[in-house]
C-alpha cells in the first residue's frame, strides 16, 4: 500500500540554524520551509524533516541513510566539508571509515545534534 508513496524521514534538532546549515550546505539537500515546529529539506524522492526539540537524547543507532553510487567519492567529499566519520571498534573499517559488509559498503557520521546518519553502496 505505501510502497509507491514518498517517504519522510524525521530527526530531532535543538539548533535549527545549525541543522539547516548542515543538511543544506554540507549534505546538499534543498531547503523547503521552516515554521515554529520543523525545518524541511528535500532530497530526490524523500523529505528530511528536522523537528525542533528543546531536549532529546540522540538514538544510538542509524536514523537516516542514503544509498550512493560511489561511497569512496561521497565519503571523501563529505570529509572535505568537515564531516567526521564514525569508527566502531567491533567492526573492520578502512582508513576512510567504510565498512565492507556482505551486501555492500557502509559509513556512518553524525549531524550536529548527534543523530547517526549513513551512506551506503550496494
Amino acid at each position: 500500500m505505501l510502497a509507491s508513496c514518498r517517504m519522510n524521514g524525521f530527526v530531532p534538532t535543538k539548533d535549527p540554524a545549525q541543522a539547516r546549515h548542515f543538511y543544506e550546505e554540507v549534505l546538499g539537500l534543498t531547503f523547503v520551509d521552516e515554521n515554529p515546529f520543523v525545518v524541511m529539506f528535500r532530497g530526490n524522492q524523500a523529505m528530511v524533516i528536522a523537528q525542533k526539540m528543546s531536549q532529546f537524547v540522540p538514538a544510538t543507532y542509524t536514523v537516516l541513510g542514503w544509498e550512493v553510487e560511489d561511497i569512496e567519492d561521497t565519503v571523501s567529499r563529505l570529509t572535505n566539508k568537515g564531516v567526521l566519520f564514525e569508527r566502531y571498534p567491533w567492526m573492520e573499517q578502512d582508513e576512510m571509515g567504510i565498512w565492507n559488509s556482505s551486501d555492500g559498503k557502509v559509513a556512518w557520521f553524525k549531524d550536529p545534534d548527534g543523530n547517526i546518519l549513513s551512506v551506503s553502496q550496494h
